[in-house]
Parts: C-alpha cells; sequence; structure tokens
C-alpha cells in the first residue's frame, strides 16, 4: 500500500517534491518497531507520519510465541511511541488500524480466534488516535464494509496480506485522511 500511496499522491500533487520513506517490515510487530523507533522515525523529521501495526501482536499472543505481545503490552509499548513521537516531532500522525480480511467465525478456527481478540488491538489505536490529537483510518471496517460486496479472495489470498486490491483500498484510506 505505501507504493500505491505514493503514486497516488505524486498523481494528485504533481508540483510537490515529496519524498517518502518505508520503514514497515512485515512480519514485526509493536516491540520491534519500538526498538528501531528512533532510527527509523524520529531521525528523519518527518512532515507526516503513518503507523499501521498490530496484526502480528495479536498472532504473537493467540499463538503463544514467545515475545508475544498480548493486546496490554500492545498498548504499553504503542503508547510510549506516540509519547516520544509528540514529544520529538511537531508533524500531523495517522494510525491506521490492524485488519483481518475475513468474516469466517465458524466453529472454533484460527479466524474465528483472530476476529474475536481483534477488536482488543483496534480499541488500542483508536484510544492513541483519541489521546494524542491523530488522523485515523479504521482498515478492518473499511475492509468489512468491503466485503458486503465481493469475497475475501477479491482483496487478500489469505486474511494478513492483501493482494493488489487490498493494498489499493489501503492506499485509498490513507489519501483519504
Amino acid at each position: 500500500y505505501a507504493r500505491f500511496f505514493t503514486e497516488l499522491a505524486t498523481a494528485r500533487f504533481p508540483g510537490r517534491d515529496v519524498l517518502y520513506i518505508n520503514k514497515g517490515i512485515g512480519g514485526n510487530k509493536v516491540t520491534d518497531m519500538k526498538e528501531r523507533w528512533r532510527d527509523d522515525v524520529l531521525y528523519h523529521k518527518p512532515d507526516r507520519l503513518s503507523i499501521k501495526i498490530g496484526i502480528n501482536d495479536l498472532h504473537s499472543d493467540l499463538r503463544g510465541a514467545e515475545g508475544g505481545v498480548s493486546p496490554q503490552l500492545f498498548a504499553e509499548v504503542y503508547d510510549e511511541l506516540l509519547a516520544m513521537t509528540q514529544k520529538e516531532l511537531s508533524c500531523p500522525v495517522v494510525l491506521l488500524t490492524p485488519f483481518y480480511i475475513s468474516t469466517d467465525r465458524n466453529g472454533n478456527t484460527l479466524r474465528k480466534q483472530v476476529l474475536d481478540v481483534l477488536p482488543q488491538y483496534i480499541e488500542t489505536v483508536v484510544q492513541m488516535s483519541e489521546k494524542y490529537g491523530t488522523r485515523l483510518v479504521r482498515l478492518h471496517d473499511i475492509f468489512q464494509q468491503q466485503l458486503q460486496y465481493r469475497d475475501a479472495d477479491t482483496f487478500c489470498p489469505e486474511p494478513v496480506h492483501p493482494n493488489h486490491a487490498g493494498h489499493m483500498v489501503i492506499a485509498q484510506a490513507l489519501m483519504e485522511a
């Protein structure tokens, strides 16, 4: 989605010379982000910042993995990063909620478990947005609306890693924010 966003912004604002820096790392959790926050974000002193994190945290906790990030730890670390960001930067921030592109709540499947726990992680992002006065993109809600018209495979071969259409949905939502 980051590349699609930069392409949308370039098309929409041709007269602006913008440098886009994408420091997202697939599979990272908020605790990983914390380790590199100073170098990857604060050092660059961005004019604008967007943050999308949370689904890997949820999966790590659900699976009981070593270094798993519970909803409580997610909230603590996210709050710490945003407090540091607010103190050291004076740029607008957009937070994007974690999402899961599925409506499958049948049986005791992993998908049902994720959908049952996901609201806790989403609520943290919503609370952090309110606390720090950021803009908010409710990606999970956006995808759930999309799933009323199309099946999940339209956006994602599995619920976490979007295809081109899924990334375009994210990029468009971020552009609107």
